[in-house]
């Protein structure tokens, strides 16, 4: 058998590819984090059910507290219920909410605890736990935010991008399309193939020492 000979320049090449600190290749890294923008515009490309699955599949195992899950999903796909939404966007998002491939908006179901009997079966008293309106409202609005980071990093891995936005009026949002009361849209989404006018520039993120204290 012949032995594999490799040159110094491909070793040290391949241990560029290995960052020491973290469990991922610096490609994965620049698609979930480094390279991705906000989208502000993108491609006609669609955006398939099965990417979308995909997509929940893999975001659907984010830690929530006591795994309440109360991410809620409404995909605006038709013509119809895209103008109802983009009734409710503020003035800057209205063209860009009409021309995106996909919307979704993402709600958090306020009586979360009703399902706990399915997410949380080894604890049957969960749903219990979270009796009073108040602190379930808080736990919902807290862990949906927690699932809604999860959303945008699953959106990245599927090779789209996100546009996400706070600017609309989130009442009348959640009446258009959780009529039953029970949900409060957070976050509105624009999810496509970016066009390459697509991205504003990078703005600065604060520094680890800036952000970090150790006690």
């Amino acid at each position: 058998m012949t032995q594999l000979e490799i040159s110094p320049t491909v070793l040290a090449e391949y241990d560029f590819d290995f960052d020491p600190d973290l469990a991922i290749g610096p490609d994965v890294a620049d698609l979930l984090f480094r390279d991705a923008h906000t989208a502000n515009a993108f491609t006609d490309g669609p955006v398939s059910d099965a990417q979308l699955r995909a997509v929940y599949d893999l975001i659907k195992w984010g830690p929530t507290a006591m795994n309440t899950q109360p991410l809620r999903v409404a995909l605006i796909q038709s013509s119809e219920a895209r103008e109802r939404l983009v009734t409710h966007m503020a003035e800057g998002n209205k063209a860009k909410t009409l021309a995106a491939p996909l919307v979704a908006v993402l709600a958090a179901d306020l009586d979360f605890h009703d399902e706990m009997h399915k997410t949380f079966p080894v604890f049957p008293g969960a749903k219990d736990a979270f009796a009073d309106e108040a602190m379930r409202t808080g736990s919902a609005t807290l862990n949906t935010s927690l699932q809604i980071g999860y959303f945008i990093i699953g959106v990245r891995a599927a090779g789209l991008a996100a546009g996400p936005m706070g600017g609309f009026d989130a009442d009348g949002v959640s009446q258009e399309f959780f009529p039953d009361g029970r949900h409060r849209a957070l976050l509105v989404v624009n999810i496509g193939q970016p066009s390459d006018e697509g991205f504003r520039p990078r703005q600065p993120r604060l520094d680890y020492d800036e952000v970090v204290t150790t006690h």
